[in-house]
């Protein structure tokens, strides 16, 4: 072979395809080995050719990277209380070593509580806030702030809870880059699983509302005589009022994990329990992670609440009774596998005669996710209740029913009460159950419940849904017609299209959420519920 044979030979092996590269290299290598030393010689080689082929260098193994942990702060921080904060030295989880600092039994100052890295604060038994008040205003009000700053985290055991009592208020505004958690000691020390729950009390918001089931006997309902108390509190707890525009205060991107410890017989606390709160009281971005009773429980008063999440309730995910009038907006409950009762639980009578002030509860752009087959409905809405479902999406995987109303009065016609602003109604609501509705007590049949739905406009009984991630609104949602919610009041927004998210581009309920086994809300969040963020 001549030198331009074999470098045509070479060059031709060259010249093919990229894709065909490998190939021909080993072809190459042949066509190399036919040519002889004078035919492929080099300046400077000898005629000779050396291929050396050093043993490929390692790859250097990756450096781990460390986890994230955080070490114990120096000490507790100076509040206004005189009280001060205990230091109670140390405690470690797989997050890193904290110290611990416990708040007095009760702050009798306006006090704030800083976010300190390393720091928790603990609540060593039930914690209030001011004293009570008593159900109207005085100079005797003693006015307590408990003001709690962001990326903070308060944790507590047993029957330990937070009372803020009326005439006192809490100002937990959290960021959703750092939202305020409330939590259990298990939860510190790692040893949660996603079916922990009841490890500890929960917090309750005291106010000078309108209630009804007065303790006192022979009290007028929604007065400043008729009153209650917290449900198993061992030293009493009151709320109730005739102040409808009272305030507790505000409480903003905040997490209750855990919560729901019996406090005595049957009575539990939930995450969050409002009696008697007004309609100045803000409550912002609010998530309920694993109560072993309700959600969120709302005792009469007026109640605003804007993107509440419920995940993993034990028993309802959103309770309403003792005539409140309560408006929420952007609401995703999402139950575990197998747990809790239903997702709604109305009663405006508690097993007694009519009572007025009625409770009205209005709800907007909601998904609700039931997933217990061991439960009779998904919502239950009984003893005169009024209730208006808008722009909500009402799953049940469960093989359970999604409406059930009990007692004829529940079901009046409009106008037929000297205190309602109407009946159960649903406007642009779609059903995607194994049957849409079921007879309640009281000779409620679902037929009538049926027609009761069918009168709204835009509801759809056998809706198919396309949710993602549980939640987030597919092409079905989207193509539902909305309800104009200004309609319903003031508090609410046009959102203009049915479901709690519009679609993957809208995050309203990213970052300061949690994430578990029931439902995951990404990745751009404070991680899983069974570990504390690092900030």
């Amino acid at each position: 072979m001549t030198n331009r044979r074999c470098f045509d030979a070479i060059e031709g092996h060259f010249a093919m395809k990229t894709s065909y590269r490998v190939l021909f290299m080993g072809c190459s290598a042949l066509a190399l080995a036919g040519c002889g030393p004078d035919e492929i010689s080099s300046p400077g080689t000898g005629g000779d050719v050396i291929i050396n082929n050093p043993a490929p260098t390692p790859a250097p193994t990756p450096t781990p990277t460390p986890t994230q942990t955080v070490s114990a702060a120096s000490g507790c921080p100076t509040i206004s209380d005189a009280q001060g904060l205990t230091d109670e030295g140390t405690i470690s989880g797989p997050t890193g070593q904290y110290r611990i600092c416990a708040m007095p039994a009760r702050f009798n100052t306006s006090s704030t509580l800083p976010y300190i890295e390393g720091l928790l604060y603990r609540m060593p038994g039930r914690v209030d806030v001011g004293t009570d008040g008593g159900p109207t205003a005085s100079a005797a009000d003693t006015n307590v702030t408990l003001s709690i700053e962001p990326g903070a985290m308060v944790y507590a055991s047993g029957a330990a809870f937070l009372m803020v009592n009326r005439g006192n208020q809490i100002d937990a505004e959290g960021t959703a880059e750092r939202p305020i958690i409330f939590t259990s000691r298990d939860n510190v020390l790692g040893l949660n699983s996603d079916s922990s729950s009841g490890q500890w009390g929960g917090v309750v918001l005291g106010g000078r509302a309108p209630v009804t089931d007065c303790i006192a006997p022979g009290a007028t309902p929604g007065t400043t005589g008729c009153e209650r108390q917290v449900e198993g509190a061992a030293q009493p707890a009151l709320f109730g009022g005739a102040t409808p525009g009272d305030s507790s205060g505000s409480m903003k991107f905040v997490q209750i994990r855990y919560s729901g410890f019996v406090l005595s017989g049957d009575n539990e606390l939930q995450s969050l329990t409002t009696g008697g709160s007004g309609s100045g009281t803000v409550l912002e971005n609010i998530m309920s992670y694993n109560s072993s009773d309700d959600g969120v429980e709302f005792f009469g008063g007026r109640v605003n609440v804007k993107r509440l999440i419920v995940v993993g309730a034990e028993d309802d995910s959103i309770d309403t009774d003792t005539g409140v009038k309560a408006n929420l907006q952007q609401v995703i409950a999402i139950q575990r596998q197998g747990a809790g009762d239903t997702i709604i639980e109305a009663d405006s009578t508690n097993g007694l005669e009519e009572q007025t002030p009625r409770q009205n509860t209005i709800i907007s752009n909601a998904v609700f996710q039931h997933r217990n087959a061991s439960a009779s409905q998904a919502i239950r809405i009984r003893g005169a209740a009024d209730y208006t479902i808008a722009n909500t999406v009402v799953v049940a995987d469960s093989g359970v029913p999604c409406i059930r109303v009990d007692q004829p009065e529940t079901l009046r016609a409009a106008g037929a009460g000297a205190d309602e602003a109407g009946p159960v109604r649903f406007e642009s609501t779609v059903l995607d159950c194994a049957s849409a509705f079921r007879d309640g007590s009281g000779g409620v049949t679902a037929a009538q419940v049926q027609a009761r739905f069918d009168a709204g406009s835009n509801n759809i009984a056998d809706f198919i849904n396309t949710l993602g991630m549980l939640f987030i609104n597919g092409s079905n949602e989207s193509g539902a017609s909305a309800f104009n919610a200004t309609s319903l009041g003031s508090f609410f927004e046009n959102l203009a299209y049915v479901g709690a998210v519009r679609d993957e581009n809208d995050g309203w309920f990213t970052q300061w959420t949690c994430n578990s086994s029931a439902v995951s809300f990404g990745n751009d969040n404070t991680g899983n519920c069974a570990s504390l963020p690092i900030y």
